[in-house]
């Protein structure tokens, strides 16, 4: 993905509304599934659109986030759009590696509700404590 043009200086969040930070939502591009949502920073931003892969804010370390690059688990961008108020990231992902989760699973939304049990489901693609020793 190529850095942005002067005439895309507009099409920015505006980080000024939840005090430097806004919500992205990560969905894979081919089918719709939403992966993750974390946070972005002026500087995620910036990195996400100069790199063509997904950085964000990592609230718990206090600094810049490369999804993936721990893992591999990388998340290379399709396209990046913005919500009516422009407070709200959505980056359509190619999902390198199959999974989003920090969990190993391909969605962080990998527990649903059914039949008033949790279930499992999505797919656990790796093992954390052998991707994260």
């Amino acid at each position: 993905m190529a850095q942005a043009s002067d005439a895309a200086q507009g099409f920015r969040p505006d980080f000024a509304k939840m005090n430097g930070l806004v919500p992205a939502i990560a969905q894979c591009a081919a089918t719709g599934e939403v992966l993750m949502m974390a946070w972005m920073n002026e500087e995620a931003w910036d990195a996400t659109l100069a790199t063509g892969e997904a950085h964000y804010f990592s609230r718990s370390r206090g600094r810049l986030w490369h999804k993936g690059g721990t893992s591999g688990h990388t998340q290379h961008i399709k396209a990046v759009r913005l919500d009516c108020d422009s407070d709200t990231v959505l980056l359509l992902v190619e999902q390198k590696g199959g999974a989003a989760c920090h969990e190993g699973y391909r969605s962080c939304f990998y527990r649903e509700l059914t039949a008033g049990e949790p279930v499992i489901c999505s797919p656990r693609v790796f093992d954390p404590k052998e991707v994260y020793k």
